[in-house]
């Protein structure tokens, strides 16, 4: 018997506990506001204090807690400064990790508090506090502002109750009560798991599954692989999935499940792959999966592993090649060529995929965590032939996504083809190891970039072939969106896929933008350096867009970039780049937000639409809100459920661009019908409210009117929809022209994704310039970014704090793929090898540069609402400004990506 006391009660737990403390908490306790994430002690989403003291509950024996006391997230509680402060500053964004940060923040807050009184802690001491704590959607500065105040004593008092938080669901996710999906617990609920393959490339001839069946525990064993297609293409592809009364059971019924398999030839690195005689990924019929949010066009394959090529976004290609053609033998000097190469970048969303999966008479509820509410409902009831309406998808919270949750992926499936067999909920949660291997990755890509000047200064040629690696899907867009950035007399932009035993990548944060910033962004500096011109007034020269003309006004004047001295000659040398990114300003059609009246007189704003931590929940009450002038906290927000209207997914920054136009429509319609309902003579809805004969009600006071006349009345509730009005006509035909001024590229994407996603492409482009500021260590080849400055242009901001931290979060997934991350592979199976957070490193707070924002917020009036997204075109430029930054400090051009200490150290 294990005694042990438990946010203040003591607690007696049986001998049979499970290994470490965190399932303890969770599983036996409830407890569910203490995280797994890494299982190492890694990433401190499970930090609990034992005794006072922090430790990371996934190494803490459960036998270890006899005899000692345990204070978890929900012991802190929310009246803690340091709650208070999480919630005041919006420190956190999905929250998945947001308990860890409150648990020991508040240990080093008490201590910091009885040594210094109310002195504030600077950077240096907090990071060093938090040191063991990682958040991937990169809250740190956030997180850094709520601590400092917290310990200099401004959040002692409780806050005013009048006055909402800056994120609506912050109170929820720092005291661990925000329920996510591996947090659901449904009576009966089973344990599942999936069995996977251990080649790159075999031929299932046979799945004996009758030892596992017949074990104790088990519910139900299902066939994953696809019958029709036998073969499995990388290790970790879906076999069969395992369902039992806990996970332990299933993970041993999993090694008596016997897969007979044919090994074929594999090729693993892409480079091998594009050989003629490379073992060939696919026969004849290919069955690639798609990488890309948009259809997958037919393309015809140049060789047996290679697609391609896609070029029908260049311009004068053939003049182009002819250009550069000529260039190179007469040896112009400002003929700019160069290859760079990017590495896979692994989303590893703290919150894992998955899904809890209840298949009854009445119907089928899935728990996912999705960035695509409606979508994967649609897509579950195709798959399984069941009618819509018998379907429902819940996401109550989010735990991060990027990019990698948008679609029906395997660990869905699995979960409902078990709940079917076992007629029981099941729940199929990937574990890290899983995470970091087959749930997606940023494709990988090799880019020859060409470049040239005319005599007059201008931009005669551009030339980019990129060539991506995705694994086993296709569909990457590289090379042209270099169409969108710089006018050019000939393009010439092509785009491969060359597909390998490796699993298949998926879209993340701005799919191939960033891998296009840094081929084009340096290869533009190179041709600064041949015309001997600053860097940004060549882009001011070459680069036509009114908004990024103003943020390149506003860079130019900077400082850091004004400023800037020789990087010298000693160990750490010093330098500024500058990068530049272009992005699209997209909507999605066939989305609805319902707007009602509650009894007790409340707006209640329903759409199906998840928040991942983008501040979905704020966007919506804030513009309901604003149309009423009514406080924020008595707006209720109802969302991430399949069956309220249509909301949109949450990619490719559509999201707020959706959202805020569909509910100030609802919001007119709203007026419409309160002014009907308030029983007042010659009533007519204003901006301020109802005028009638008899003056003017305000909205608030007639919330309340029409409450009561409803209520007296025992009418239908009052209650209107509304979808997404189109731009203004009149002003769109005024603003900049999208697409390259309605060229290929904008035709053809907005063709693709129109008769697919129901995406639409809006008029005008985002933007935005950054200026890094880099410290490189010449002897230990470290480059450590001290500060970026962001400019940034998109529009109005419904919610800024909300913006600030997009905006941060974009910037520190750009560090971390510049200068971190890395999959390594194991160059015979393709198994990942940086399987842990340990191996697979990530920014921790201590990396994060001190980041200031500047947002223009001009140039989409032809919006309802004036503002669009902006989660893409944060996270573009930053590795090319490092980048270039590097360049300017150690006069090395970084080629490849991450930019490692051994491409430094082989040159100085």
């Amino acid at each position: 018997m294990v005694k042990v006391e438990i946010n203040g009660t003591q607690h007696d737990l049986s001998d049979d506990l499970p290994d470490t403390s965190v399932d303890v908490l969770r599983d036996r306790l409830g407890l569910t506001g203490t995280k797994l994430v890494c299982g190492a002690g890694v990433c401190g989403a499970c930090t609990v204090q034992l005794d006072g003291a922090p430790v990371v509950s996934c190494l803490l024996p459960a036998a270890a807690l006899d005899g000692r006391s345990v204070t978890t997230v929900e012991g802190i509680g929310a009246g803690h400064p340091v709650s208070r402060a999480f919630v005041a500053h919006a420190a956190l964004q999905c929250g998945f990790c947001t308990p860890g940060f409150v648990v020991e923040a508040a240990a080093f807050h008490d201590e910091w508090r009885a040594r210094h009184g109310t002195t504030r802690p600077g950077r240096a001491e907090i990071a060093a506090a938090l040191a063991g704590h990682l958040c991937r959607c990169g809250a740190y500065q956030e997180i850094y502002d709520a601590v400092a105040a917290a310990c200099a004593g401004e959040h002692d008092a409780e806050p005013d109750p009048g006055v909402a938080p800056p994120r609506v669901e912050a109170p929820d996710k720092v005291t661990g009560r925000a329920r996510y999906t591996v947090d659901v617990r449904l009576p009966g609920q089973l344990e599942g798991i999936i069995v996977r393959s251990a080649h790159p490339h075999a031929r299932v001839t046979g799945i004996d599954i009758a030892a596992a069946r017949s074990m104790d525990g088990v519910r139900a064993v299902e066939r994953l692989l696809d019958t029709d297609d036998p073969d499995v293409r990388y290790v970790g592809q879906e076999i069969a999935a395992i369902a039992a009364v806990d996970r332990g059971t299933a993970h041993a019924a999993a090694g008596a499940v016997a897969v007979s398999y044919e090994p074929r030839p594999a090729s693993i690195d892409a480079g091998a792959a594009r050989l003629p005689d490379a073992a060939p990924v696919f026969a004849k019929k290919r069955k690639p999966l798609n990488a890309a949010e948009g259809v997958m066009m037919p393309t015809p394959w140049k060789e047996r592993n290679l697609r391609g090529p896609v070029g029908s976004f260049s311009d004068s290609a053939r003049t182009a090649r002819k250009a550069v053609a000529r260039a190179r033998e007469a040896g112009d000097p400002l003929l700019v060529e160069a290859v760079f190469r990017t590495s896979a970048q692994l989303h590893t969303a703290f919150e894992p995929h998955a899904a809890v999966a209840d298949w009854t008479d009445d119907g089928l509820t899935v728990y996912v965590s999705t960035q695509a509410v409606a979508h994967v409902a649609a897509e579950i009831a195709d798959r399984f032939g069941l009618k819509p309406d018998r379907v429902r998808v819940i996401a109550e919270h989010v735990g991060g996504a990027f990019g990698a949750k948008l679609s029906l992926s395997p660990e869905i499936v699995a979960a409902v083809v078990l709940s079917r067999a076992a007629k029981a909920p099941v729940r199929v949660e990937l574990d890290r190891l899983e995470e970091l291997s087959v749930t997606g990755h940023r494709p990988a890509a090799e880019i020859e970039v060409a470049l040239l000047p005319g005599a007059d200064g201008s931009l005669d040629t551009l030339s980019m072939i990129a060539t991506a690696d995705a694994g086993i899907a296709v569909g990457s867009t590289v090379a042209a969106f270099a169409r969108l950035m710089y006018p050019a007399r000939a393009k010439e932009l092509v785009d491969f896929d060359v597909v390998t035993n490796t699993s298949p990548g998926v879209p993340f944060r701005g799919p191939g933008g960033p891998l296009t910033a840094f081929a084009l962004e340096q290869a533009v500096d190179m041709a600064a350096g041949r015309l001997g011109v600053d860097p940004i007034a060549l882009r001011q020269r070459w680069d036509p867009d009114p908004l990024r003309q103003r943020l390149y006004r506003w860079a130019a004047a900077l400082p850091a970039w004004r400023d800037r001295a020789d990087p010298g000659t000693g160990r750490i040398r010093r330098g500024v780049g500058v990068a530049a990114a272009n992005w699209f300003y997209w909507w999605q059609s066939g989305c609805e937000v319902e707007l009602a009246l509650s009894a007790e007189g409340h707006l209640v704003v329903s759409t199906a639409v998840q928040d991942m931590g983008t501040g979905s929940r704020t966007v919506l009450a804030r513009t309901v809100a604003a149309e009423f002038g009514v406080p924020v906290g008595t707006v209720q927000v109802r969302l991430g459920d399949s069956r309220l209207p249509t909301g949109p997914i949450s990619g490719g920054s559509r999201t707020t661009a959706t959202l805020v136009p569909a509910t100030r429509q609802a919001a007119r319609r709203m007026k419409t019908a309160l002014a009907e309902r308030a029983g007042l003579r010659d009533a007519r809805a204003g901006v301020d409210g109802i005028t009638h004969s008899g003056g003017l009600l305000s909205w608030a006071d007639a919330l309340r009117v029409v409450t009561e006349v409803v209520t007296g009345a025992g009418s239908a509730a009052v209650r209107v929809t509304a979808g997404r009005p189109a731009d203004d006509a009149a002003t769109a035909r005024s603003a900049r022209r999208a697409f390259d001024g309605g060229g290929a590229l904008g035709v053809g994407m907005s063709l693709i994704l129109r008769t697919t996603s129901s995406l639409r492409t809006g008029r005008g482009y985002t933007g935005s310039v950054y200026v890094a500021e880099v410290e490189v260590d010449t002897r230990l080849g470290r480059v450590r970014v001290p500060a970026m400055h962001c400019g940034i242009a998109a529009g109005r901001l419904a919610a800024p704090e909300l913006a600030a931290a997009q905006a941060h979060g974009g910037v520190i997934q750009g560090v971390g793929y510049a200068l971190y991350e890395h999959r390594e592979l194991d160059p015979h199976t393709g198994r990942v090898l940086s399987a842990g957070l340990e191996d697979y490193r990530i920014p921790g707070i201590a990396d994060v540069p001190d980041i200031t924002l500047h947002f223009d917020e001009d140039g989409f009036d032809h919006v309802p609402g004036g503002g669009v997204g902006i989660g893409e075109i944060s996270t573009i430029p930053v590795a090319a400004a490092i980048a270039n930054a590097v360049h300017a400090a150690t006069g090395i051009r970084p080629d490849r990506l991450p930019i490692r200490p051994d491409l430094i150290c082989g040159v100085l």
